[in-house]
């Protein structure tokens, strides 16, 4: 082996010596590196109840919330006017905080929704159903925190008739009974009592910031407080943000401001009252009748857009615009409860009976007089009051011919029919020639004259002569004569002697 070799070989060794000592301490590394992160999720794992709610609830633990509350704590106890103002309004210490009081009480709202959030995707282990059984966050706050994993004592629980009303306790423990839902431990119910007791918390510093903007709405909107009060002013300028969000909004929107969708679990919606607003709770549309009080509700919240504008420019510091708008719908609602008109029964106008234009001319005209209804049929539709009729057939009771025959006193039998000449029946000139062609007599008259039928003849076979010419016409003589005898109207009964008996 040379000498190259031997220092090629030197080197080879102290490589692989090298490797060995880098793979130990890169082993060493990782141990520490495991150990550092248990120990890291340990302590993540003790600190994650407070921290997840500390990232939510920012505000609540932020000194911007109690910078506001001790500024309102010190100009509560000072009383002003608009009078006292000097300059622009805009750069008053008192205002700025009045705008920021206005900011703060939404943010405060928006808060409370994400620990409701927070609070949601915590407790829904448990009861899953809550959420769509009680909607208001405060409210599913402080049940979820009063509940826990004991669901059973949802009824006839003495902090749940404080904010809920008893159709929803019982549809709350009948659904708890039947949830699928699996009991948590501390490590999540405990985020959900916090997250309660800081929406709590904040609830309170809310009311007490609208508490103060009501007190100093004759300060800042003294129009829009001489409308709707200072109470429902202060509320609508929270929701909307602001004086400034408020006068830019339109008249339908700012009678919205405030509505609360309420779930009734399951029971009848009909006395709900959808799309009302803190304008329409307002004392002035209240002190309405009930069919009246929607109209005056956007009423009122058209002349409180007006107001706002008004006020946004800082104008009429002492309300008389407020007040001659408040005038204005004084005088409308006064309109709105007059009873309707009564409308009086006019008499139908005179009719136009101008001449009406009749197609066909006179012929149409002679042919409905052929069909008109003659003296004869009248008479058949009339009857006497309190007289018997006689009854044409004995085996159809009721059935009479009226009046016919009855016109005059001492008449009897039936009258002829009145031949009216628009209704008789009309005959060609042709027809007329040869009906008396036929009833010429040429000669005396003949069987074809008499229509006799066909088998008569004037021969007759007798058992006595034989052949015997006798009349055909004889025994329709003799009918006649009969009928003249028997049937006459000037006839009499005749009368039967009968033998006395011996």
């Amino acid at each position: 082996m040379s000498l190259a070799d031997e220092l090629l070989a030197d080197l080879e060794d102290d490589e692989e010596e090298e490797s060995m000592e880098t793979e130990e301490l890169a082993d060493l590394a990782n141990a520490k590196s495991t150990e550092i992160t248990e120990s890291y999720s340990m302590k993540q794992r003790t600190t994650n109840i407070s921290s997840s709610v500390k990232d939510v609830a920012r505000l609540y633990h932020s000194d911007r919330l109690k910078d506001v509350l001790e500024r309102i704590k010190e100009f509560s106890g000072k009383a002003r006017k608009a009078e006292e103002l000097q300059g622009p309004v805009e750069a008053d210490p008192e205002y700025l905080l009045i705008v920021d009081a206005n900011n703060l009480a939404a943010e405060i709202d928006d808060e409370i929704i994400n620990l409701h959030k927070l609070a949601k995707d915590k407790y829904s282990k448990r009861f899953p159903e809550l959420e769509t059984l009680v909607v208001q966050p405060l409210d599913y706050l402080l049940t979820a925190k009063e509940l826990r994993n004991n669901l059973d004592q949802a009824k006839n629980n003495p902090v749940l008739e404080k904010f809920l009303s008893q159709a929803t306790i019982m549809v709350i423990s009948v659904t708890a009974s039947t949830t699928q839902g699996v009991n948590l431990g501390n490590v999540d119910l405990e985020p959900v009592t916090e997250a309660a007791d800081t929406a709590v918390s904040l609830n309170k510093a809310k009311i007490d910031v609208l508490a103060y903007v009501e007190s100093r709405m004759a300060f800042i909107a003294p129009n829009l407080s001489k409308i709707v009060g200072a109470s429902t002013a202060a509320k609508v300028m929270g929701v909307a943000g602001g004086l400034t969000a408020l006068s830019k909004m339109p008249s339908n929107n700012i009678a919205l401001l405030g509505q609360q969708k309420k779930t009734l679990s399951g029971f009848s919606q009909h006395s709900t009252l959808p799309h009302t607003g803190f304008i329409y709770y307002s004392n002035i549309v209240q002190d309405l009748p009930p069919d009246i009080r929607r109209k005056a509700s956007r009423l009122v919240a058209s002349k409180c857009a007006l107001a706002a504008r008004v006020d946004s420019f800082h104008e009429y510091l002492d309300g008389t615009q407020g007040d001659f708008y408040l005038e204005e719908i004084e005088k409308k609602i006064d309109k709105l409860k007059e009873p309707p008109e009564t409308k009086a029964s006019k008499a139908l106008p005179a009719p136009l009976e101008g001449p009406k234009k009749k197609r066909g001319g006179r012929r149409v005209r002679k042919l409905k007089e052929r069909f008109a209804v003659t003296e004869l049929r009248k008479q058949a539709n009339r009857m006497n009051f309190g007289e018997i009729e006689e009854d044409v057939y004995q085996n159809d009771l009721g059935y009479s011919r009226g009046n016919i025959g009855k016109g005059g006193t001492g008449s009897i039998g039936i009258r002829m029919a009145q031949i009216d000449e628009r209704t008789k029946v009309r005959a060609s000139q042709t027809l007329k020639r040869s009906l008396q062609k036929e009833q010429a007599t040429f000669g005396g008259a003949t069987t074809i004259k008499k229509h006799v039928s066909g088998t008569a003849s004037s021969v007759a076979f007798t058992p006595l002569q034989g052949l015997e010419i006798v009349n055909p016409l004889a025994a329709e003589k003799r009918v006649d004569e009969a009928n003249a005898k028997y049937f006459s109207p000037s006839a009499a009964f005749h009368k039967i002697k009968t033998p006395l008996p011996q």
